[in-house]
């Protein structure tokens, strides 16, 4: 581990000690569970609020719930001068890790503090943002709070429901948010200068290759379906091999085809997540089956090019195995790529700090997609420990990895010019 200085290294203890505070705020006892708008969604944004407060920022809340922290320019500086802005979310998935999001606020805050004790401003604000929700969870629409400021928020999904009942619109108002003002949440583009996020990289690169930290490159675009197979049930004992309309069967094929396609190419993945026998049984032919797709490539032309030849493939299997073989796309989003000032801007201050910069894709969604409609976006990947795993309990990282992202983090800010 190289040196690094005390004040970041504070900065790194920070910001872990406040992972483990906020990981307090949970659903579920032994778990960390925290969903948009319940109870303890509510208890941890206030409680981020506290800390921003402490830091020396103004807070401030949205109709979307976002929590947003202001760390003001220095004296003279233009009031409508565009902000350096960073952030994540602070919503989890069900028995989540820590670091998830969480990071990417508690760690600009955390330098936010250090500049606050300094009595150090820039020639812009600093905006630190918890955005309420990314995951998706609850009501099954995800990126809303990162949607709101970037003015794309959906008002059709305020009618989902969750698995009690309840309205998404419903729970706004029972949170004391009106969904009728969420427009009003809507930053305009020249008030960002710039969107920065701090995030675990969620995967094993920079694990595998000892850094501590890495520069990404874009985030990947995805593509998803559900499908639906319908063959014919059989008896598993007296339906020949070669007259079987086994959706099972054509389902694996399909999940093999994939995996062949999409390991062709650095960048390029796809998952069959779901695969499910309806009303299986171990002595039936199977005649009915459920999957999912899911292609993601850094590159559109690479997801784009693998979605077709899936599809192609698809209809040459159903034709093959004389089942019905029905898509439909429940997800399509392009890759953002990140702007090559602010992807020059991480690799200073990582080569500042002693380290070799790496470059990298993420192949994981961010607030920073929505983002992107309004500002020029980068991302700071810091590395996972336990495999690169994450959305999961056994999510790490360590003290040493948190200074050196508080390192580059804070010398980027210092040195950013517009």
């Amino acid at each position: 581990m190289k040196d690094v200085p005390e004040q970041y290294r504070q900065g790194g203890q920070q910001a872990m000690q406040w992972a483990d505070e906020l990981a307090r705020h949970s659903e579920a006892g032994g778990m960390l569970t925290r969903t948009y708008l319940t109870p303890v969604h509510q208890a941890a944004a206030e409680q981020l609020m506290d800390w921003m407060l402490q830091a020396g920022m103004t807070v401030r809340r949205d109709q979307a719930g976002n929590v947003i922290g202001r760390y003001e320019a220095a004296a003279g500086v233009d009031d409508q001068a565009p902000a350096m802005v960073t952030g994540s979310h602070f919503d989890t998935v069900r028995n989540a890790g820590k670091y998830d999001g969480n990071l990417g606020i508690l760690l600009p805050l955390a330098c936010v503090a250090e500049w606050n004790r300094q009595g150090r401003r820039f020639a812009f604000p600093v905006d630190i943002i918890g955005f309420s929700e990314e995951e998706g969870v609850r009501f099954k629409a995800t990126l809303l709070g990162s949607r709101a400021i970037a003015g794309t928020f959906d008002q059709a999904v305020l009618g989902n429901v969750d698995s009690e009942g309840i309205s998404m619109r419903g729970a706004m108002q029972a949170a004391g948010f009106d969904a009728g003002r969420i427009a009003e949440a809507a930053w305009p583009r020249r008030s960002v200068a710039a969107f920065v996020e701090v995030h675990i990289e969620q995967g094993p690169l920079l694990l595998n290759e000892d850094l501590p930290v890495g520069v990404v490159t874009a985030i990947s675009g995805a593509t998803r379906f559900m499908a639906e197979v319908r063959g014919l049930a059989g008896h598993a004992g007296t339906v020949p091999m070669h007259m079987r309309r086994d959706a099972a069967m054509a389902a694996a094929e399909i999940g093999l085809f994939i995996e062949r396609r999409c390991s062709i190419k650095p960048g390029l993945v796809g998952t069959m997540g779901i695969l499910e026998v309806v009303n299986g049984a171990a002595n039936v032919v199977p005649g009915n089956a459920g999957f999912s797709i899911d292609i993601r490539a850094e590159q559109d032309a690479d997801r784009i090019s693998a979605v077709a030849d899936t599809v192609a493939e698809i209809e040459r299997i159903a034709a093959r195995r004389s089942v019905d073989i029905q898509l439909r796309k429940t997800h399509e989003a392009s890759s953002v790529p990140c702007a090559p000032r602010l992807q020059g801007g991480l690799a200073q201050a990582i080569e500042a700090a002693g380290w070799p910069v790496r470059h990298l894709p993420s192949g994981a969604g961010h607030d920073a997609m929505a983002i992107a409609a309004i500002a020029d976006v980068a991302m700071l990947f810091v590395r996972c420990g336990n495999g690169g795993i994450s959305h999961h309990p056994d999510e790490t990282m360590t003290v040493d990895d948190a200074a050196v992202a508080a390192q580059v983090f804070s010398t980027f800010v210092e040195n950013y010019r517009a």
